[in-house]
């Protein structure tokens, strides 16, 4: 499984990169910016990410915008659905409500329950039994 994190705290990504390494290739981006451009050389490249692991809260572009720009351009470019968990310590309901919304398949409050996260991918199919 090809795995994308975007996080900007480095200690939450150090740790989402150990936890998810378990289960495939993992790239990082420490902004919203950055993580789109990994997201479209991957199209380029023609090894789409099979999950995507985005925090909310991220400085230049915030996960809201980032899910809401990849679903464009997987509409835009025909791609299959990527999978995505929306992570973030906010507690605030309205924000789930809105990636909800904009498509995105499962939100994982910080800190990160890693047992949550395990059998959230064996829902989205990700993970065998």
């Amino acid at each position: 499984m090809k795995i994308l994190i975007a996080e900007d705290d480095r200690l939450s990504r150090v740790f989402l990169k150990k936890f998810m390494g378990n289960y495939g290739s993992c790239d990082v981006a420490v902004d919203g910016m950055e993580a789109l451009d990994l997201f479209m050389d991957a199209i380029k490249d023609k090894e789409p990410y099979d999950l995507l692991c985005l925090d909310i809260m991220m400085p230049r572009i915030d996960g809201l915008k980032l899910l809401k720009a990849i679903r464009v351009l997987e509409k835009q470019h025909q791609l299959k659905h990527t999978c995505i968990i929306m992570m973030t310590a906010l507690a605030d309901v309205e924000y789930v409500d809105q990636a909800l919304e904009l498509g995105c398949d499962a939100y994982a409050a910080k800190p990160i329950d890693t047992d949550k996260v395990t059998l959230v991918m064996k829902n989205l199919g990700l993970l065998k039994e």
